[in-house]
């Protein structure tokens, strides 16, 4: 039976090789192929831009921000609306279409960059052969998308970035030559392996950004202890990732009577100092967003998704649920505008007001804001603790959190890991082991949260620290073992990025990745020690050495 669509880019694909019929995530046939498409025309795009480039001609701001912002869309669990895909494909071909005009050498151009469409039926129809499969052999496909994940994560940093006012042109264009690169059928695998490094390599520089555009904005997070209660006003609830949307949120809410909650990737808002002034910020509500349908459900009023992660609404709350920047859902209200100046919340604070407080699912606070800046200033504690044998070692298990129970590995594995070893964690895998009572190594908490998925160029820093503080030649000497948990395609540029700074034996679960060949796998194990998960009783003997 032929496929109805095809894709491996999350970690929970059908069956650990491809949705062919439907989306894990919820994502139809339809939304599928037209992802297709808008990627297929946003590398037609970028390959005329690197064209101008090339000729000495500039690319405006506008159009870098619109082929990140057509990457970001396509994100695992960030946007279900077939409609908004068909505008940014339509879009996107106007672009390039007004590009190709200025473009003086137009020769040896491919298909994609050649391509237009003037209606929906054209569309549908090349949106049916320009998927994943559309590349036969399984090396070079794997490659080409292990590529394209990567870029499609780097685009989530810049995005961020972006909207905090900062950007970088050496990042932007290198996202747009090498999504250019994927259309050349004449790079060897040797080439694309060497590609692949330097978007790891790149991958760092677009954290970076991203780390001096949320510490320029909101201040260096700090230490800090979340309520994760409830109180008796009516409230909204953030999710998603994007800290521009939460301030201006907070601005617009000040004084109304409503409180304003975090939920899952957002919990880390609340380490930044410029948050701390706003008397209405509550708290953290509820865990990692695959839990969303519960605890959207209990919170009782509107809830924001700032990007992805969004999982199919239940009707109950799907009025309760609006869009804004690249998330998107049918039948949920979307946010429109990218600044203060017209980012409008008032619809969202008006339904608050008539929603009954949030119902309360969990009571205590949890601790966090161990970024780079705040570890380091603990580094001589940090140092002495690791002279005198009371932390033999450091467990990096940023990443993601997910629907499968394989998942509780990583609670079972943080529970049993010795009493002289400290956590190191970003994004939403923290979920499984946050709320745990692990105790410290001398007031050093035994779970050191730096923050969001977006925040893990912080747990690098540490690394590199580190290796500084101890005099060292190579990163892979420190007590620093990697035991990191996967989703989506910003752990995929998190991984390339370590890999560029030269970390090896990093171990990825619950499985490896669907679009890794067999051949591409044995590159990175033979060169790399990339490695999976087997049991915790079995992995924590070979991370200690015994």
């Amino acid at each position: 039976m032929e496929n109805k669509m095809f894709c491996f880019q999350c970690q929970e694909t059908a069956g650990c090789s491809g949705c062919t019929k439907f989306g894990v995530c919820g994502k139809s046939p339809d939304l599928a192929r037209m992802q297709d498409l808008l990627i297929y025309t946003t590398k037609g795009l970028s390959e005329v831009t690197t064209r101008l480039r090339e000729e000495g001609q500039e690319v405006s701001s506008d159009v870098n921000h619109l082929i990140t912002i057509n990457l970001f869309t396509t994100i695992t669990n960030a946007n279900f609306d077939d409609e908004i895909f068909y505008e940014r494909v339509k879009e996107t071909l106007k672009v390039k279409e007004e590009l190709l005009s200025k473009l003086n050498n137009k020769e040896n151009l491919s298909e994609a960059a050649l391509w237009n469409a003037s209606t929906a039926q054209e569309m549908d129809d090349k949106s049916t052969k320009v998927g994943v499969l559309a590349t036969e052999n399984e090396d070079i496909r794997s490659l080409r998308e292990l590529i394209i994940y990567g870029v499609k994560g780097l685009s989530a940093y810049m995005k961020h970035a972006n909207a905090l006012g900062y950007d970088n042109e050496d990042v932007n264009a290198f996202m747009q030559a090498t999504l250019s690169k994927t259309l050349d059928n004449t790079l060897s695998l040797d080439e694309l392996v060497a590609l692949t490094l330097e978007t790891g390599k790149v991958g760092v520089d677009g954290m970076a950004l991203l780390d001096q555009a949320n510490t320029g904005t909101y201040g260096h997070p700090e230490i800090t202890k979340v309520n994760i209660g409830v109180r008796k006003n009516p409230g909204i609830l953030v999710s998603g990732h994007d800290l521009k949307d939460l301030e201006l949120l907070l601005k617009q809410t000040e004084g109304t009577g409503v409180d304003v909650y975090t939920h899952s990737e957002m919990l880390p808002a609340h380490y930044y100092p410029a948050f701390k002034k706003y008397s209405h910020f509550a708290g953290n509500y509820g865990n990692a967003w695959w839990k969303q349908k519960e605890e959207f459900e209990s919170f009782n009023g509107p809830i924001l998704m700032t990007t992805n992660c969004i999982v199919p609404p239940k009707d109950s709350y799907k009025d309760r649920l609006f869009t804004t920047g690249a998330a998107g859902f049918v039948g949920c209200t979307h946010i429109k505008g990218e600044s203060e100046d017209n980012k409008d919340f008032s619809q969202i604070l008006e339904l608050a007001k008539t929603c009954q407080p949030p119902t309360e699912i969990e009571t205590g606070e949890i601790i966090g804001g161990f970024a780079h800046n705040q570890v380091f200033a603990l580094a001589d504690k940090v140092v002495e603790a690791v002279k005198s044998g009371a932390i033999k070692k450091f467990f990096v298990m940023a990443g993601c959190d997910g629907r499968s129970k394989s998942r509780n590995y990583y609670t079972e594995f943080a529970q049993a890991l010795p009493k002289d070893t400290v956590i190191l964690t970003a994004g939403c895998a923290k979920y499984k082991y946050n709320k745990l009572e692990l105790g410290d190594i001398g007031g050093i908490p035994r779970v050191l949260d730096a923050g969001q998925c977006n925040d893990s160029y912080s747990l690098a820093l540490i690394a590199l620290k580190l290796k500084e503080v101890f005099e060292l030649e190579d990163i892979n000497e420190l007590p620093i073992a990697f035991n990191i948990a996967w989703y989506e395609q910003k752990a995929v540029i998190v991984l390339l990025s370590l890999l560029y700074l030269g970390v090896k034996n990093i171990h990825l679960g619950p499985t490896l990745p669907a679009f890794l060949s067999p051949n591409v796998a044995k590159v990175l194990v033979e060169n790399f020690g990339i490695g999976g998960i087997t049991n915790v009783e079995d992995d924590i003997k070979m991370f200690m050495g015994e």
